[in-house]
């Protein structure tokens, strides 16, 4: 699977962006998915992951209630919003499919999109 992500960009604490992840290849549509972030100086850490019916969603404490996953198999995209954004939650956002497991990712990243948020 090959996934590229985008809709990342400046915003103010308070606002809101829409991620999105085009993936390509077959394997998409059997594999749950996830977004995970890496902040400068800091581990990548997950931040989101949907099954692969979209029927089951799963957040870090972070940002429940702030963000929501989706995807649309049709299109073979995978979604976040982002709500009541925090400088915290500035970091490069990356897809990958994800086993839900241990909600560890496997498989290629991509290329990331970069969210910036001032306070």
């Amino acid at each position: 699977v090959q996934l590229q992500a985008s809709g990342g960009g400046l915003v103010q604490a308070g606002g809101s962006l829409r991620l999105s992840c085009a993936a390509s290849g077959r394997t998409f549509r059997r594999n749950a998915m996830g977004w995970f972030r890496q902040a400068p100086g800091k581990e990548r850490e997950f931040v989101a992951g949907i099954s692969w019916s979209g029927g089951s969603t799963y957040y870090a404490d972070s940002v429940k209630g702030r963000f929501t996953i989706s995807r649309d198999n049709a299109k073979n995209t995978v979604y976040l919003q982002m709500n009541s954004l925090k400088p915290e939650d500035t970091a490069n956002y990356y897809c990958a499919a994800l086993s839900l497991a241990d909600f560890r990712p496997f498989g290629s990243w991509g290329q990331g999109t970069l969210v910036t948020v001032s306070s």
